[in-house]
């Protein structure tokens, strides 16, 4: 009998998680930066060798994360043509162009101060000149073939400025996925690896974690300004959010699993390898609660065990 009731269980499964419901996260740094780092990074050289085996995992997409060497006041160099976004882009299409290419869209790796925004003369934000920055560097990311960019300071108004300045450059097929962010511990990872954590010591528009109801309510203005789809973050730590937003708007829902996550759901094996064991069950929970894709730290390792189980 118990074999019949498995038998049935397994033609009542639904699909399960598969390397093509992942995206990579890329963290970049420069070739003779040689720092140590919490996260894992890759160099532009390396990325060809990564999107191919991504690619021969069944892994689609990645999502790209890159500052500037050299950082100002006014984040000059986050829209440079010859930037390390720019150089990762482009090597990333050149080795797999069927890759789909994310990008983060944001001021906080690219200034002195770490700030998601830029200040005016008085040391106020200056949401015009942000936006405006935020727009130039999002047409830079198109221009060298990115196909997803992602608005990452919740800026109001940003989303609408970027979707403008796309349609203006003649990229009307690009995509806008922002991020919808809520205050957490678990982004420490990232911003030591990228040094990118802010000097004021917080983000100003992320969410309190105590107003869920506010995250639904930015939710739809990005929906409104002009949002693609919706980035969640962390994964985990949204998942109720998720599963409202699935009834209030109509866009795809990524979440994206953040360095806390990998770092903290995964054990070291004896063979210095990660068990992404927890996090496969929580990536399964996050499609069913309706994530369309899930951005991950581990989507190489993951499709790696998907494929061998």
């Amino acid at each position: 009998m118990s074999s019949h009731r498995l038998a049935v269980r397994t033609f009542l499964d639904g699909p399960g998680l598969a390397p093509a419901d992942l995206a990579m996260v890329f963290l970049m740094r420069e070739e003779d930066d040689t720092r140590p780092r919490p996260m894992p990074t890759l160099t532009a050289r390396e990325v060809p060798g990564a999107v191919k085996a991504l690619e021969s995992l069944g892994v689609k997409s990645v999502k790209i994360f890159a500052g500037s060497r050299v950082r100002d006041a006014r984040a000059s160099q986050g829209a440079s043509p010859t930037s390390l976004m720019a150089r990762t882009i482009t090597a990333a299409k050149k080795a797999a162009p069927g890759m789909l290419v994310m990008t983060e869209t944001c001021v906080c790796s690219h200034q002195d101060s770490g700030e998601c925004w830029l200040a005016d003369e008085r040391g106020n934000m200056d949401l015009e000149e942000t936006t405006e920055v935020l727009a130039a560097q999002a047409v830079m990311q198109a221009d060298v073939g990115a196909d997803i960019v992602g608005p990452a300071a919740m800026i109001p108004g940003s989303v609408r400025a970027v979707r403008e300045a796309l349609d203006a450059a003649g990229h009307k097929r690009v995509a806008i996925m922002p991020h919808l962010i809520f205050e957490s511990s678990l982004y420490e990872g990232y911003r030591a690896t990228m040094s990118a954590a802010p000097r004021s010591g917080a983000r100003a528009f992320q969410i309190s974690p105590n107003q869920p109801e506010h995250a639904v309510h930015v939710a739809r203005e990005m929906v409104d300004e002009g949002a693609d789809m919706i980035l969640t973050e962390p994964a985990l730590h949204t998942v109720d959010t998720l599963v409202h937003l699935k009834d209030k708007i109509s866009v795809p829902l990524v979440p994206f699993s953040v360095s806390g996550e990998y770092l903290r759901l995964t054990d070291r094996r004896d063979d210095g390898e990660r068990d992404m064991k927890g996090l496969i069950e929580a990536y399964t929970v996050l499609k069913r609660a309706g994530a369309t894709r899930v951005i991950t730290y581990g989507a190489l390792e993951i499709a790696r065990e998907l494929r061998a189980s």
